[in-house]
């Protein structure tokens, strides 16, 4: 696996484990939206400074985003799409 989509897919696996959407996440580590999803597709090149936001919203160390995935195990699922049932 190449080093982009190794990065996207251990920042999906992040993202959805801590139940954060990709808008959420990019607010949070204040990238665009969009920029979120090609990074996770493994489309993008990403700055260091991008991946210390990332780990910072996250609360994981850059490094994480290098850890070796098995190629046999599926890619994390997705979230649920839509927004969650209000409290009310």
């Amino acid at each position: 696996m190449d080093a982009r989509k190794l990065i996207g897919w251990n920042l999906r696996e992040l993202r959805v484990e801590r139940g954060l959407s990709q808008e959420r996440l990019a607010l949070e580590a204040a990238i665009d939206r969009s920029y979120v999803g090609r990074i996770e597709r493994g489309e993008e090149n990403v700055t260091i400074s991008v991946l210390e936001a990332l780990a910072a919203a996250l609360d994981v160390k850059v490094g994480r985003f290098f850890a070796e995935v098995d190629p046999a195990r599926p890619r994390p699922a997705a979230m649920r799409a839509g927004r969650k049932p209000s409290n009310t």
